[in-house]
């Protein structure tokens, strides 16, 4: 039977737009705040964004470097399965599945909700009836989680129905949303009640931890809002052209996002003096209700909500390409390997996403997933990227010169940056790094007991 095969219909644009929508989500609006409080100083608070722009960057080239010589969609899962073999890619596709992929959805889609709520307040994220009880008492069924649940439903069939319908989608409310960023920017320095003066004032820290362990743990928040950095990566079977517009869409999305990050920092210290911004964490509503007043609070609102839907649109784009590519080498449902055959999508693995989705929504346990879902995707990125200095040395691997220039000095900073991050996140939060690496044993006993003997690549 032959290998079904995904359609090549995207180009840079699209690609591009991908990356800086799974990128610019949740993260940037809500993590200053816990910054402010761990750092205490303006100076860290912005460097840190710069430190994480660089680490992304380094996992970018070499990211870029696999996927020019391995052009099949799929991400970490095809570059660990032919670095380290099958197990490994398994585990990154499983991870992906709950960690990387679903939880997120769910959690931007819930966000959407409560910015919707801001405007319309029955459509508020509530928690479990309180008279609920039974089997079922930890179901969250408000008007804000059915709200969130149509959003996946909507995304999904846009998915479903065709690449090219879904990209065009993408790269309009990614327009839209980095649009109104820069009108914010924009109106933030020039009409905006803010003062130079906050960027002096330190704040008295929250953290009893050193700073420098600090910074590796409060990194933790910072590469959660840069993840997707390599989401182009999971598509890269479905553009036309891989080798050049693979490493230019990782490399450009990730520099705007990176730009756009720290002027949007440099707006919230400017907004705020950083003892008023500790643990608040709609910190985007707070400081444009600080620039601009009421009016501004709601401006944000709405630039926010934008924003998360651009951001579940992505994912939902990225994440079945990685279970297509495992179902082909049946170690996943192998229903997720079916491609529809009028709109050439795979729609089971799309089905099955959002069903995972969903599930997350009305149960609302994914609220604590933040360093869970952190020290997951760093350690498989960290493999990925250890990964390509194993294979540079195959026959034929094609090199490319940014990385060649310094090597090994990239994938060596990304790798030593990523244990600098995952030694103190498990010696801080050991709760959240157990289970992490709880879910990659189980992941490894349900591969040996169910795959192991299926799990061969077909030719």
């Amino acid at each position: 039977m032959a290998q079904p095969v995904l359609r090549r219909e995207l180009e840079f644009t699209h690609t591009t737009a991908i990356v800086i929508a799974n990128m610019i989500g949740t993260g940037i609006f809500t993590t200053t705040g816990f910054l402010a409080g761990d750092l205490g100083r303006p100076s860290l608070v912005l460097g840190i964004w710069v430190v994480g722009a660089i680490i992304a960057v380094a996992g970018c080239l070499c990211y870029a470097e696999m996927g020019v010589n391995i052009p099949e969609s799929g991400g970490e899962y095809i570059f660990l399965r032919e670095a380290w073999g099958p197990v490994w890619g398994f585990l990154s596709g499983w991870i992906s599945f709950f960690a990387g992929f679903a939880a997120p959805i769910a959690a931007a889609a819930l966000a959407f909700s409560a910015y919707f709520a801001h405007f319309f307040p029955s459509f508020a994220v509530t928690g479990a009836p309180a008279d609920s009880g039974g089997s079922l008492s930890w179901l969250h069924t408000g008007r804000g989680q059915w709200l969130a649940v149509g959003i996946v439903l909507v995304f999904s069939l846009i998915n479903v129905v065709g690449l090219r319908l879904a990209a065009r989608v993408q790269n309009l409310i990614t327009a839209l949303k980095l649009g109104v960023l820069l009108l914010f920017l924009g109106f933030a320095f020039a009409v905006g009640h803010g003062s130079v003066g906050h960027f002096s004032q330190v704040a008295v820290r929250t953290s009893t931890h050193g700073l420098p362990a600090q910074f590796a743990v409060s990194l933790i928040f910072v590469m959660f809002a840069y993840s997707g950095w390599n989401a182009a990566t999971y598509v890269s079977g479905e553009m036309k052209t891989p080798e050049r517009t693979l490493p230019a869409s990782l490399v450009v999305g990730t520099l705007t996002v990176a730009a756009f990050y720290l002027l949007l920092n440099v707006a919230y210290l400017y907004a705020l003096p950083l003892e008023s911004m500790k643990g608040v964490v709609a910190i985007g509503e707070a400081s444009a209700g600080a620039l601009f007043g009421l009016r501004g609070g709601n401006f944000f609102s709405a630039i926010m909500s934008v924003g998360l839907l651009s951001c579940v649109s992505a994912m939902v784009i990225a994440g079945p390409r990685v279970y297509f590519a495992m179902a082909v080498d049946r170690c996943f449902f192998p229903s997720a390997a079916r491609i529809h055959p009028r709109w050439g999508t795979p729609i089971y693995a799309i089905l099955y996403q959002s069903l995972a989705a969903i599930l997350m929504i009305l149960a609302g346990t994914f609220e604590s997933l933040v360093y869970y879902i952190g020290f997951a995707l760093i350690f498989f990125a960290a493999m990925a990227v250890a990964g390509s200095i194993r294979l540079r040395r195959r026959e034929g691997w094609r090199k490319l010169a940014s990385v060649s220039a310094v090597y090994p000095l990239i994938p060596i900073l990304f790798i030593v940056a990523s244990i600098w991050m995952l030694f103190y996140t498990a010696s801080m939060r050991p709760k959240e790094s157990a289970l992490g690496l709880l879910t990659i044993v189980l992941g490894a006993v349900f591969y040996f007991l169910k795959f192991r003997r299926k799990s061969q690549p077909q030719g």
